[in-house]
C-alpha cells in the first residue's frame, strides 16, 4: 500500500516546484520515494507470480526519475510532480512491452503496453498484428480487458493505412495505431486502500496476454 504522506508530498510539490523548497524539504521526497519504492517491490514480487519476465527487477531498474530534463522545455520547473515506474522485461530503458504505474494526484493511472516504439519495432507488431489477427482481437475483445481498459490508446494514429499494408484489412484501425496502450485510471481512495498493491496486481493480470503478444512480435 502507498501512505497519504506521499500523495501529501506529489500535492505540495506541485504547488511549490522550485529548487528552494524542494531543498528545504527534500526529507519529505526522500521518504515519498522509499514508500514507493516499497510498493513497486511488493508488486514486482506479485506480478512475478504470473509473469516470470519481471522475475528479478528492483524498484531502481524501474523507477523514474523525479528530476525533469527542462534543457528542451518550455516548462522549466525543475521536478516531475508524480512518481513513476515502468515494470517491464529489462527494466524502465528497455524497449519492452511492460506494466507502468503513475502516481499523480492529478490522475493516477495504470498503463501497458508499448508507447511510441521505434520504427523497427512498430513494423513487426503491426506485421504480427497482421497476420495473427483473430488471435489479436480475441486478446482486446475479452470481456475482462475491455472491462478494465476499455480500447487501446494510442494518441497520434495514421489517417490511412501504413504504407505495405492492405487498406482493406480487418484490422486496420489497429494497424494504423503508432502506440499500442491499455490504461486504467484509478480513484485516490482505492490508491490508499490497504488493498492497492493486490488491485494492482490483478488489474496488470488482465493484460498479459497484450503484453506477451507484442513482446513475441519483437522477439522477446
Amino acid at each position: 500500500m502507498l501512505h497519504k504522506s506521499t500523495i501529501d508530498f506529489l500535492k505540495k510539490l506541485k504547488k511549490n516546484n522550485n529548487r528552494d523548497w524542494f531543498g528545504k524539504n527534500k526529507k519529505l521526497y526522500e521518504d515519498a520515494k522509499y514508500d514507493f519504492e516499497v510498493f513497486i517491490f511488493e508488486l514486482i514480487q506479485k506480478i512475478s507470480e504470473y509473469d516470470e519476465s519481471i522475475s528479478g527487477l528492483e524498484p531502481k531498474d524501474c523507477l523514474f526519475r523525479i528530476y525533469k530534463d527542462v534543457r528542451f522545455s518550455k516548462d522549466k520547473s525543475p521536478y516531475k510532480t508524480n512518481l513513476g515506474a515502468s515494470i517491464n522485461p529489462g527494466g524502465r530503458k528497455a524497449s519492452t512491452a511492460g506494466y507502468y504505474v503513475h502516481i499523480d494526484p492529478s490522475e493516477y493511472f495504470l498503463g501497458s503496453g508499448l508507447y511510441m516504439p521505434m520504427p523497427d519495432t512498430l513494423l513487426a507488431v503491426r506485421n504480427k498484428i497482421a497476420s495473427e489477427f483473430k488471435a489479436f482481437k480475441k486478446i482486446v475483445d475479452n470481456k475482462d480487458f475491455r472491462k478494465t481498459y476499455g480500447k487501446l490508446w494510442s494518441g497520434d494514429t495514421l489517417k490511412t493505412a501504413p504504407k505495405g499494408f492492405d487498406k482493406e484489412h480487418p484490422g486496420l484501425e489497429y494497424l494504423k495505431l503508432k502506440s499500442f496502450i491499455a490504461g486504467h485510471t484509478v480513484k485516490e481512495d482505492k490508491v490508499l486502500s490497504r488493498n492497492y498493491t493486490d488491485y494492482t496486481a490483478k488489474v496488470f493480470r488482465t493484460v498479459k496476454p497484450l503484453n506477451d503478444f507484442l513482446n513475441t512480435a519483437i522477439g522477446i
